[in-house]
């Protein structure tokens, strides 16, 4: 045994070593706190540290150590203190104890229900003899710097924490603060816009103000279009001149897709935006942008112009109906018989010169309902052509009434264009020159169009002046007697070529057409002359009639050209 003064000494020694452990051990985490404890348990007495726990939501949980003792029964005994300072049993050695690491008193937070407060582990110590005096304050001592050194890892950790939190309240608040300046200078622009458009329709400039505001308040030159590509104003420098025409297809494809999206879009040069205030579109809005000068401001202004464009040609629709409306009762009067001057003074009033050579127009389309729609797609069709028309409703068609004609085929593709379908037909009226004859027209154009539609090509567009021979035939039921006129001359032609897959009808045709030149026939069905010849023969020989015979003749080459119209329709 050492005397009194130098185990005095050594105590204080181990004291100070005890006190010196833990210098610079605020930032290091509980395990590398408890691994230096156990290294000090060996160091300051001939004590062994059998395990560490630190506390894990509010169970204890052993650390990784070099301990041989360290077993689940061991844990066993440190769960049931629960945190408590108390003896543990551990093999071949004569003491063991666990003891609670905690926080310094009015440090204490709650843990749980079973667990002491402020508790941040446990410290498992054993001797192989009862310890003595000394060595039991250095084991508390020591307990009480780990404790500490816990207490202010933990504490280090919640400062930490608290400084990451405050400075993730501080981005949020700097990154609000920003949104706030950025939506309020969203809103000063769309005000200065606002303003600008408002009193540009205060002044009644129409669509002018809107594009001489939209070119003003950007910089970029700025033009306004019709749904077809045609212009209707124009603000700014390099206004081309004459102004593109756009492809109608191509055109309904950026219609369709600006309208999908909920910003303007760009094409080419140009940034767009529709102007679509019930869904339909009515008109364009674009900012010529060849060099992408148009920044965020630029795409808000020009999408609150377009909202005030569609809400001015909205109610230049509206006007727009009540002009049709009175259109249409002027084409009601016209198609049953209206007197010249009367029919003059009223076209005049609507905007429609009645002078000069007009068509009636009638329209019918298998799959559409003859509604206002119908018409309205009708009109939208035919005034894209440039026609001016006079337009209306009777029973289940269409019925224009126009300056001049379409151009063959040219009216009934705008309007499948239009309605996306081309199941329709269309019959064109001959020419009047005066009011008085446009019920004449009228019904002309409902035979031209009867005719389309009884003809194996029932889809396009029919003008009487092409009907030929279908103009001296009656209308109405009686196309039986026609079909019955052909089936009695030509019958057993049809009947043969069908069943055989030969064209004797075709080529019967093909020879009254030409006169009854052999050479011509034989070049217009590409055969050799003795190949006509023989189908001749044999034409004689199934339908039984002399070619030679003037009146079968005759009625033989009646008898094809309505067959060729009831084939293909009027050519």
């Amino acid at each position: 045994m050492a005397p009194p003064g130098v185990a005095h000494d050594l105590l204080l020694h181990r004291c100070l070593t005890l006190f010196t452990s833990f210098d610079g051990i605020d930032g290091q985490d509980g395990a590398e706190i408890l691994r230096r404890a156990m290294a000090q348990v060996s160091a300051v007495g001939t004590g062994h540290a059998e395990a560490g726990y630190l506390r894990l939501g509010e169970g204890l949980v052993r650390c990784s150590h070099d301990g041989q003792r360290a077993t689940e029964a061991l844990d066993a005994q440190v769960r049931e203190l629960a945190g408590r300072d108390g003896p543990v049993r551990l093999p071949r050695r004569a003491w063991g104890w666990a003891f609670g690491l905690r926080e310094p008193d009015g440090l204490r937070e709650p843990i749980g229900p079973n667990t002491p407060d402020g508790l941040h582990g446990a410290l498992v110590v054993s001797y192989r003899d009862r310890p003595g005096e000394d060595e039991r304050l250095l084991l508390t001592l020591l307990v009480r710097q780990t404790a500490a050194a816990l207490s202010a890892a933990a504490a280090h950790r919640r400062e930490r924490a608290q400084a990451l939190e405050l400075r993730r309240a501080w981005d949020e608040r700097e990154a609000i603060r920003r949104r706030l300046d950025s939506s309020l200078t969203d809103l000063s622009q769309l005000r200065e816009v606002h303003d600008a458009l408002a009193r540009s329709a205060a002044h009644g400039d129409g669509e002018d103000g809107i594009v001489r505001t939209l070119y003003r308040i950007t910089g970029l030159a700025a033009a306004a279009e019709d749904r077809f590509g045609n212009l209707r104003a124009w603000a700014g420098p390099g206004r081309p001149d004459p102004y593109p025409k756009p492809d109608p297809a191509q055109r309904e494809e950026l219609l369709r897709e600006a309208a999908r999206r909920p910003r303007p879009v760009r094409v080419r040069d140009r940034l767009t935006a529709v102007a679509d205030p019930r869904g339909e579109v009515l008109g364009v809005l674009c900012l010529v942008d060849p060099d992408g000068r148009a920044d965020e401001r630029a795409v808000r202004a020009l999408d609150h112009a377009a909202t005030s464009l569609g809400l001015e040609l909205a109610h230049l629709r509206e006007l727009a109906e009540v002009e049709l409306r009175l259109r249409r009762e002027l084409v009601d009067d016209l198609l049953s018989g209206a007197d010249d001057t009367s029919a003059y003074a009223r076209a005049e009033a609507v905007g429609h010169d009645l002078h000069g050579p007009h068509h009636v127009i009638v329209v019918r389309w298998s799959d559409r309902p003859a509604d206002d729609v119908f018409l309205k797609s009708v009109s939208r069709a035919a005034t894209g052509m440039g026609l001016r028309i006079l337009p209306a409703l009777r029973s289940d068609a269409a019925v224009l009434v126009a300056q001049n004609a379409p151009g063959e085929r040219s009216l009934h593709s705008a309007l499948s264009r239009e309605l996306g379908t081309d199941s329709g037909a269309i019959g064109v009226g001959a020419s009047c020159d005066t009011p008085h004859e446009v019920p004449r027209s009228y019904q002309e154009a409902l035979r031209a169009l009867e005719v389309r539609r009884r003809s194996n090509s029932a889809i396009g567009m029919t003008f009487y002046d092409d009907l030929g021979l279908y103009r001296i035939l009656r209308t109405g039921s009686d196309h039986r007697e026609v079909e019955g006129f052909v089936r009695e001359w030509l019958g057993p032609l049809m009947d043969y070529d069908a069943l055989h897959h030969t064209d004797l009808v075709e080529t019967l045709s093909q020879y009254f057409d030409r006169g009854g030149n052999y050479s011509e026939t034989a070049a217009a069905l590409v055969i050799h002359r003795s190949t006509l010849r023989y189908r001749l023969q044999r034409i004689r020989e199934i339908s039984g009639i002399d070619l030679a015979d003037v009146d079968s003749r005759l009625n033989l080459q009646v008898a094809t050209r309505i067959w060729k119209v009831m084939r293909s329709g009027p050519e």
